[in-house]
């Protein structure tokens, strides 16, 4: 007879999956934008399904950097909430909005101009062409999508995460019927294809960015804050403590999602058939991630908030109840993977149509080794956001580097290149640098928060 679980984990299980449970809600909608934009897509061939992933590519790794540095909005306002301090709440939140719009100039910039980078990445012109189109309209979204991110992550770490969840459910249903109507010019709009995909999207993130601005603003229970009333001023001290927080943030990230990125990259060098598969395995992949991700924000906050209240147990089995919930659900994703991958894949390819055939057979091979990685992935994501929630970045971001680059990406490329395994390499490394990830994040945790 198994032993029960001491009653701090039990209480602690219960409150985890009570705020984490909007926030996977949220993350599935966010992510069902790129799922429903792939399906559709999808249906104008490979060809544009290849553009599309090499424009997902810039443009979600540049979200991502972004996103990761204003997730310091995050753990600023858990600790400050545990410590009930309202005046350091409102001033990290103001100071997120301000360091959403300076990081929107760069990006902006960068994923306008997409095309280019492919085109010196060694990418066909035809594919480089379609997402630079992609990336030309989808860009104008970037402001907005990162200004949602620092109200969101405010709402968050107060408890508060059900609005987000109902404005990005409602996201999803406005993009679908966007991509509709521009992709396939109906209701008097030309034709666009697969731009019409990202100017649904722009008009999706800058809705959601909206609708919340005015939630928050509406709120009577976020008055005591005084987010709005004094935006204008600018917080020195704050903004800079948002971004010595953020930016290892960001670019543990980055390092991660720049490892796909990479081999998205030596994909097309293999050929449009292999871009194609990849862009449909890593679409299911990226899809069951978000549970995981969620809980791994959910953790981040509890954490927070038990440093706050400097509740140094509480830190403790926060962070490693939400890696045990985490490693549960993706116990389950991979069984899936593994033994239904042809459903899987017809969520994005027409099974009975010859030209897809070819796009079919490796989607499912890849989707085996997708299986492999669901798991060291759900440990890896929960046990990064645990040591953000204790403020602690920057030697999870050196981890990053050896982790996704040191193992990842070279023995990726060795074993595609250089042992001509192709696509089966690239995805090795993908779980190689994965579980290396999780070893050494989770050990780090452990030791951190066994010495608070």
């Amino acid at each position: 007879m198994p032993m029960p679980l001491p009653a701090p984990y039990r209480r602690e299980i219960k409150a985890t999956l009570m705020l984490a449970g909007p926030i996977v809600v949220t993350q599935l909608a966010h992510i069902s934008l790129s799922f429903v934009d792939t399906v559709m897509v999808g249906r104008l061939g490979p060809d544009a399904l290849a553009g599309v992933a090499l424009g997902n590519t810039i443009f979600f790794n540049t979200l991502i950097f972004c996103m990761g540095v204003l997730m310091a909005v995050g753990p600023m306002v858990s600790h400050s909430f545990g410590a009930d301090d309202h005046d350091a709440v409102g001033r990290s939140v103001r100071q997120g909005l301000w360091l959403a719009a300076s990081l929107s100039i760069p990006a902006f910039a960068f994923i306008y101009h997409g095309g280019f980078f492919l085109s010196l990445a060694g990418q066909t012109p035809e594919n480089v062409a379609l997402a630079g189109a992609y990336l030309r309209a989808i860009g104008w979204g970037i402001f907005p999508f990162l200004g949602f991110i620092a109200l969101r992550s405010f709402i968050e770490a107060v408890s508060r995460p059900k609005a987000v969840t109902f404005i990005a459910i409602f996201g999803v249903g406005l993009n679908i019927g966007l991509n509709y109507v521009l992709m396939f010019g109906k209701m008097g709009f030309p034709e666009m294809g697969l731009v019409g995909t990202g100017w649904a999207s722009t008009c999706v993130y800058s809705f959601n960015f909206l609708v919340l601005l005015a939630y928050v603003g509406w709120q009577k229970a976020f008055k005591e804050y005084h987010i709005f009333s004094k935006l204008g001023r600018p917080d020195g001290h704050y903004f800079n403590e948002l971004f010595r927080i953020g930016w290892p943030i960001g670019a543990s990230i980055g390092i991660e999602t720049s490892l796909f990125m990479a081999t998205v990259i030596m994909m097309g060098w293999i050929g449009t058939s292999q871009l194609a598969a990849h862009q449909v395995a890593v679409q299911c992949a990226a899809f069951t991630f978000m549970v995981p991700l969620g809980i791994g924000m959910a953790t981040s906050v509890r954490v927070g908030q038990a440093m706050g209240k400097k509740d140094f147990s509480g830190v403790s089995v926060a962070g490693f109840t939400g890696m045990g919930i985490s490693v549960t659900f993706m116990c389950a994703t991979a069984l899936l993977f593994f033994f239904a991958p042809r459903w899987l894949v017809s969520l994005y390819l027409e099974m009975d149509v010859p030209a897809n055939q070819a796009v079919i057979a490796l989607a499912v091979k890849l989707l085996a080794l997708a299986a492999l990685f669901q798991i060291v992935d759900g440990i890896q994501v929960v046990a990064l956001a645990a040591l953000r929630g204790m403020k602690d970045t920057r030697v999870p971001m050196v981890l990053a580097v050896i982790s996704y680059w040191g193992f990842g990406l070279v023995i990726g490329y060795v074993l595609a290149f250089k042992f001509g395994q192709g696509e089966t390499g690239l995805w090795w490394g993908l779980v190689l640098g994965l579980a290396a990830a999780s070893i050494l994040l989770t050990r780090r945790f452990y030791k951190k928060s066994h010495l608070s």
